[in-house]
């Protein structure tokens, strides 16, 4: 049983990590391919690829062994760049104008017409050409814009021109990009609330005194039934839930085995009832939940407002962080996994519900303005406006590098304490 729950903990890890980082992903993608960037690959799962395909809008659309997540390579973004050292071995495939359509890194994939050269320098961003030795002569070759270099591993991908980088998009198109990654989160959180309000038959009504009893609990012990409203505790009036929640605080606080004289509305008949609530700790219980609302207009807005009050509750941990560091407060993939092998064994509403809180989550944190993530690229694309002209290429290599280092420290660091805390 241990085994099974282990595994089903595992396989829920993996279809909820890899749905939001996909859906994040998908947002990037998007947006780049609208703003004329060229997305060389669109990768779901991570490693060595176990199935490729370009589409006709020059996008290898690749899946990798390793079941975590996904990510996209725009040309020129980041480190995203063909590197061929100098004297390296590749296979050129020309079309019927002379015209280098494929460059061939891998030894695989050989055409039988391919030509064989040996590297001497190239420029696929620019020029778009190609030198090096063939048959001990050096030749250069006119490479076709939409040519494709397949690299070390196989992979199939586009070269990147000036002309479709992520540096020449316009100031807009680059803020968009960068921003839908977490805008996707955002949406699937609500959209996954709205799924979870769905499979409960509604959301919580808390403006209402209708209630809804639970099957083993003690008013359903005493014959009240879902949507029977409860009108008074003792002597005091109940019109909502935080009535009903603060009158049976009120009415059991100081005292030993409480009894509680309710009045209760079932249909058009209004009757009195004595009941013991049960003991939770510090805490009695009647055994209900707050009534459902289950009209459309109500189930849309109930999956907004879970979205707004789990992203206010995010960010509020946030503002702790910074005030009072701890790493205890941070999670990463271990911590995941621990909760996603609790949702597992709790059932699919639990799943559905952690979807939600973690791919809110994630869209707050990416929208952190540290470099190496999407908070960070959007700082530097609003002080490009203001600017009116780029950060050096450079400057903005080095700023996202130290991004990288911060954001690896932390991920070593959180995680060794999640293992930490995990499993000692």
């Amino acid at each position: 049983y241990q085994n099974n729950m282990g595994i089903m903990g595992i396989i829920t890890f993996i279809i909820v990590f890899g749905i939001i980082v996909v859906v994040h992903e998908f947002g990037h993608f998007y947006f780049a391919k609208r703003s004329g960037i060229l997305v060389r690959e669109f990768a779901i799962g991570m490693g060595p690829k176990i199935f490729a395909h370009i589409g006709k809008d020059g996008t290898a659309y690749t899946i990798r062994i390793l079941p975590l997540g996904g990510y996209v390579r725009m040309a020129g973004w980041s480190d995203d760049a063909t590197e061929i050292k100098t004297g390296t071995p590749v296979s050129l495939t020309l079309n019927e104008e002379g015209k280098v359509v494929r460059i061939n890194l891998s030894g695989k994939k050989i055409d039988q017409t391919a030509l064989p050269m040996n590297v001497t320098s190239f420029d696929f961003e620019d020029k778009l050409e190609i030198t090096g030795l063939v048959l001990e002569e050096s030749k250069t070759y006119f490479v076709d814009h939409d040519a494709t270099v397949v690299e070390a591993d196989g992979t199939e991908v586009r070269i990147a021109p000036l002309d479709v980088q992520y540096q020449n998009a316009t100031i807009w198109g680059r803020l968009i990009t960068n921003f839908a990654g977490p805008m996707n989160n955002f949406i699937l959180g609500i959209v996954a609330f709205w799924v979870l309000i769905a499979l409960q038959g509604g959301v919580q009504d808390l403006a209402s005194n209708h209630i809804r009893v639970t099957s083993d609990g003690v008013l359903a012990q005493a014959g009240i039934r879902n949507n029977d409203q409860i009108l008074k505790v003792g002597q005091t009036e109940v019109s909502n839930w935080n009535d009903l929640t603060r009158a049976v605080e009120k009415e059991t606080k100081n005292q030993k085995n409480p009894k509680l004289d309710l009045t209760v509305k079932s249909g058009n008949e209004t009757k009195e009832i004595t009941v013991t609530p049960q003991k939770e700790g510090d805490r009695y219980l009647l055994g209900v939940t707050p009534g459902m609302k289950s009209d459309l207009l109500s189930m849309l807005a109930g999956g907004l407002t879970m979205a707004w009050d789990a992203a206010f509750r995010i960010l509020n941990a946030l503002k702790n962080l910074i005030f009072h560091p701890s790493l205890n407060q941070l999670g990463g993939p271990v911590a995941i996994f621990r909760v996603s092998s609790q949702a597992a064994q709790a059932g699919l509403n639990q799943v559905i519900g952690l979807l939600a809180l973690l791919s809110i989550n994630i869209g707050i944190f990416n929208l952190i303005p540290i470099p190496a993530l999407d908070g960070g690229k959007i700082v530097l694309n609003i002080l490009e406006a203001i600017r009116r002209k780029p950060l050096k290429r450079e400057t903005e290599t080095y700023v996202t590098l130290a991004g990288v280092a911060i954001m690896v420290i932390l991920m070593i660091a959180v995680t060794w304490n999640d293992i930490m805390r995990t499993f000692f």
